[in-house]
């Protein structure tokens, strides 16, 4: 069987197939954003000459050490590099038809990391057992991270940009609306799935301007509207200028630095800022050119509208930032995380629900950073387009990592890769395979009819009223307002 060989506007690539699914892996969408590039908005790619091969992912966006746990890793180290704007492609393999095949929605995963980690090669993100069960393309993408992909460069002028992890996102989906034709996708039925930080550059992704129309549907798996202030975001850049002994005028030296020194430069700046676990130093932040408006403001004012979401979070999202040895909090610094977090003035209301303990830190992460920011989201686009909410419940009791469903746990399950949780010790059951198959079943329902209702799972929308959110747990159940007190203290 010959290689599946597709010709884009760039020039051909040849992928493989495999079990009924096909992959190209390691496409450039973008300009290499190195030398001149640096810091700047990616440009289109270069064509090339002859068949490229599509069989290696590419390189990794620069970034420290990932700890995400056995399921994610590989056998071996992924090759990190600056020249990192590559995506892949999987597509099921079409039958032999009397009719021509009709072209598939566009499924495009952005990952998670904090704005720092990640790639879209690692093997929970494998595209294939989505594609084929789901009968959809699957896009997934590396974008600038940290220093490179998030500090706010714009007012340092010369062409330099802010949010320029959020600019390769736009600049990936620009390929895939004049693209995915040729791998048998539909350029307007295009789906944005991500976690974490996926979801939190989805949330902006709704609020560009830059984004408009490049995508019909979104799904954010824990993560929703997440910015810092363009006031802090300039501390934080002229303080990594500081560790390199560079300031704003000298801002051309930035060009030649090279990449471990920034990076080191990023991890002695996080040191000084108390290098906690789940501090994000970069991340995107408000900027006329090209996040003009805090996401969900600009949602809630109807940026996104017409486009329907699905968004949902883990019940228990904080334990995985929390463990044994973390430093336990002082009932003064804990009422202090709720009034800044919450954004109140008293918080003595609170208080009460989250003990000084190491317990007691996740929860409030799980509710006010997670559960809330969620809550938010999903009122302020409810009344624009149809919202469906989700929460992930399921856990292995005893297990080091699902004991809970802590942040993370689902993604396995939403992409159809739970054989990979024998990797981690645990019995891939039929308990486990039939909540995989109901989140497959309603993401890529969701992708086909922009409803993520099936067969076997009914799916209400949300709205201020009931707040239905479907509950996948080992019984998946459709509630009304979960943990109701909770939120009307909380939102």
């Amino acid at each position: 069987m010959s290689n599946p060989i597709v010709h884009t506007g760039y020039g051909q690539i040849e992928g493989r197939e495999t079990d009924g699914v096909r992959v190209w892996k390691g496409i450039p969408y973008a300009k290499p954003p190195v030398g001149e590039l640096r810091f700047r908005a990616p440009e289109r790619p270069a064509s090339w000459e002859g068949i490229r091969d599509g069989e290696r992912y590419g390189p990794i966006c620069p970034q420290p050490g990932s700890d995400f746990g056995a399921v994610e890793g590989g056998d071996e180290a992924p090759v990190q590099s600056e020249d990192c704007l590559y995506l892949n492609v999987w597509a099921p393999v079409h039958e032999a038809a009397a009719e021509p095949v009709q072209p598939k929605p566009v499924m495009v995963w952005i990952h998670g990391g904090a704005f720092v980690n990640g790639s879209g090669s690692v093997p929970i993100y494998d595209g294939a057992a989505l594609a084929a069960q789901g009968d959809v393309i699957v896009v997934t993408l590396n974008y600038r991270l940290g220093p490179f992909g998030f500090m706010h460069m714009a007012p340092l002028g010369g062409g330099c940009v802010s949010n320029a992890g959020l600019l390769d996102q736009i600049a990936a989906l620009r390929w895939v609306r004049e693209e995915i034709a040729a791998f048998g996708g539909d350029p307007e039925r295009v789906t944005v799935f991500g976690e974490s930080a996926g979801g939190m550059s989805i949330a902006s992704l709704l609020a560009m301007p830059s984004a408009q129309g490049l995508f019909q549907r979104a799904i954010l798996q824990s993560g929703a509207s997440q910015v810092i202030d363009p006031g802090l975001a300039g501390q934080i850049t002229a303080g990594l200028l500081a560790e390199l002994g560079l300031d704003a005028s000298r801002r051309e030296e930035l060009q030649e630095v090279p990449t471990e020194i920034i990076m080191s430069a990023a991890a002695s700046l996080l040191e000084r800022f108390g290098g906690k676990r789940a501090m994000m130093l970069f991340q995107p932040t408000i900027d006329p050119a090209t996040l003009p408006a805090e996401p969900l403001a600009a949602v809630a004012s109807g940026a996104s509208t017409g486009i329907p979401i699905v968004i949902g979070t883990n019940k228990d999202e904080g334990d995985y930032f929390f463990h044994g040895d973390s430093p336990v909090m002082t009932p003064e610094q804990i009422d202090r995380s709720l009034r800044e977090m919450a954004g109140l003035d008293d918080a003595s209301h609170l208080t009460p629900m989250y003990p000084a303990s190491i317990e007691g830190q996740a929860q409030i992460m799980t509710d006010l950073f997670f559960w809330r920011s969620a809550v938010r989201f999903a009122e302020a686009q409810a009344p624009h387009a149809p919202v469906w909410m989700y929460r992930f419940d399921w856990h292995l009791p005893g297990h080091p990592f699902y004991h809970k469903a802590v942040h993370g746990a689902e993604i396995v399950f939403a992409f159809g890769n739970v054989e990979l949780l024998s990797r981690m010790g645990i019995t891939v059951n039929e308990e486990i395979r039939r909540l995989s198959r109901q989140m497959v079943g309603a993401w890529s329902a969701f992708a086909h009819h922009g409803t993520p209702d099936t067969a076997e799972v009914a799916w209400t929308l949300y709205d201020e009223h009931s707040r239905a959110t479907l509950v996948y747990n080992a019984e998946t159940e459709l509630v009304h307002d979960p943990d109701q007190e909770k939120r009307r203290l909380l939102v």
